[in-house]
């Protein structure tokens, strides 16, 4: 049986019926050339043919097809063999010559066989890629006459590979150069430490965080850092990622303590998805605020092996609601607390004291004639000033405020007669050093006070201070007939008081 199947297919049969393509070609001008640039010295091959690509365009044309099967006219669109050779500079051609090089080393390195990666094309012009495998047939090793080449089509193959390699790249690219930043992390070390705690049989893992805040601590030490995006370096000021990298201790420190149990306690209640605000801190040591969102991939699921951290951040926003805050609260001119707050603290003293309340009522003499005489300019200077000596004197819980153009309030809650009158010495110590310090017009202020015991309605309290101001303002004007000149009206001073 294997006799008759060897006399039915000879070799011209399996040659021709292969399903592959097989090209039988003849080396020999080839050999001829090498054994030429050996007898002239060669002994370097890659280096001479860098040094001249015409002679890879020689070696490429001393190949000689002599036959190919029906495989390889199917493969290149050729309707026969002769037309297949007459167009044979179609199919190699451009990038051919420089895939070339590996097998012509291989050749006059003395290997028989020989195997490579090339791109030739059909008589269409479309691109194949092409795995080559050469064999100089047993008896021609001294001539190289006949040499068996096979092309195996691994187009489908080779855009695969480009479309991953594209996919991969496209993925990179959208990770390193995210206007947000990202980090991917390893927290399979933290599930590790928090499955160990729920073996010992811990249910309330907020009162096991209270008794061993040491733990939190701990899991922050085995977060494992897989990768950062550039944005995370310019965010946190870092030159490169591994300065990152190891700096890290100074990036999370302080407030993130707090912010890391509370990340805790959510995994361990089985929220894999999380955002919160936190703070952080650049390598500058500059604070940064910041919106952080957490989350394991579901792909690991099951052991939290990769997990993605986005940071945005919201430092300049924390600044402007600050600032608003700020301005809702305070006087922009004195920097003192404005009206509002002055009315809510009035509120919240009400309901809650502490008893005694003092209160001192302030008012400046003589505003409306500096502004008349110098300027809204010179006024608003003068008003700062008192900013000044009300902001150095009054230290919290008191709170002293602005509620007027040149009026202004101290509340002083848990305060008797005593401490309201220490207090008043203590502005007027302040306001005339105030005065010795800024050359010109010097300050002149009306003061009143008094104090409220619980069950007095704080209204009854202010309305006796403002008039204890009051008294002091019209005695002032009394021993100054001639301070301010008689086109002066203060709101506060009925005129025929003004002298």
């Amino acid at each position: 049986m294997t006799d008759s199947l060897a006399t039915g297919l000879d070799f011209e049969d399996m040659f021709n019926l292969a399903p592959v393509s097989l090209w039988m070609e003849d080396y020999s001008e080839l050999k001829r050339l090498f054994d030429q640039w050996r007898a002239e010295g060669i002994t370097d091959l890659l280096a001479f043919l860098q040094a001249d690509t015409s002679r890879l365009a020689r070696c490429s044309a001393a190949f000689k097809v002599l036959r190919v099967n029906q495989y390889t006219l199917e493969l290149f669109q050729a309707p026969d063999q002769a037309t297949l050779q007459s167009r044979l500079g179609e199919v190699f051609r451009d990038a051919m010559l420089d895939k070339l090089m590996p097998e012509l080393l291989a050749l006059w390195d003395g290997q028989m066989r020989f195997e490579n990666r090339s791109i030739n094309y059909d008589l269409r012009g479309n691109p194949l890629n092409v795995q080559i495998r050469g064999q100089i047939l047993p008896g021609y090793e001294h001539c190289w006459s006949r040499v068996l080449v096979s092309l195996e089509d691994i187009t489908a193959e080779v855009r695969s590979t480009e479309q991953l390699q594209r996919s991969e790249h496209y993925a990179r690219d959208l990770f390193e150069y995210s206007p947000v930043s990202l980090w991917v992390e390893d927290f399979r070390e933290v599930k590790r430490l928090l499955d160990e705690v729920r073996s010992r049989g811990i249910s309330d893992f907020k009162t096991f965080l209270k008794v061993h805040p040491e733990f939190v601590t701990r899991c922050m030490q085995e977060i494992r850092v897989i990768d950062v995006n550039q944005q995370t370096l310019k965010m946190f000021g870092a030159h490169s990622k591994h300065e990152l990298m190891q700096n890290l201790r100074q990036i999370f420190r302080g407030e993130m303590y707090n912010s890391f149990a509370e990340q805790l306690q959510d995994l361990w209640d089985g929220k894999l998805v999380q955002q919160r605000e936190v703070v952080n801190y650049a390598l500058s040591g500059d604070l940064l605020h910041i919106h952080l969102e957490f989350s394991v991939m579901s792909s690991h699921a099951s052991d939290w092996g990769l997990v993605l951290l986005s940071l945005v951040d919201i430092t300049a926003r924390k600044k402007a609601e600050a600032y608003l805050e700020y301005l809702g609260k305070h006087d922009v001119l004195t920097q003192l607390r404005n009206r509002a707050f002055y009315s809510e603290e009035l509120n919240r003293l009400t309901r809650k004291g502490p008893w005694p309340v003092s209160v001192i009522a302030l008012d400046m003499n003589g505003l409306k004639a500096i502004n008349d005489e110098h300027g809204h300019a010179a006024g608003d200077a003068m008003l700062r000033r008192i900013g000044e000596v009300l902001s150095k004197a009054v230290d919290a819980p008191d709170c002293a405020a602005r509620i007027g153009g040149d009026e202004f309030m101290v509340l002083m809650p848990g305060t008797d007669e005593r401490g309201v009158q220490a207090m008043q010495e203590r502005i007027a110590s302040l306001l005339e050093l105030n005065n010795q310090f800024y050359a010109g017009q010097p300050i002149h202020m009306a003061m009143g006070s008094t104090t409220g015991h619980e069950g007095t309605p704080i209204e009854n309290v202010v309305h006796r201070a403002d008039q204890a101001m009051y008294a002091e303002k019209v005695r002032f004007y009394q021993s100054r007939t001639h301070f301010f000149q008689s086109s002066e009206h203060d709101r506060r001073i009925p005129p025929s008081s003004e002298g």
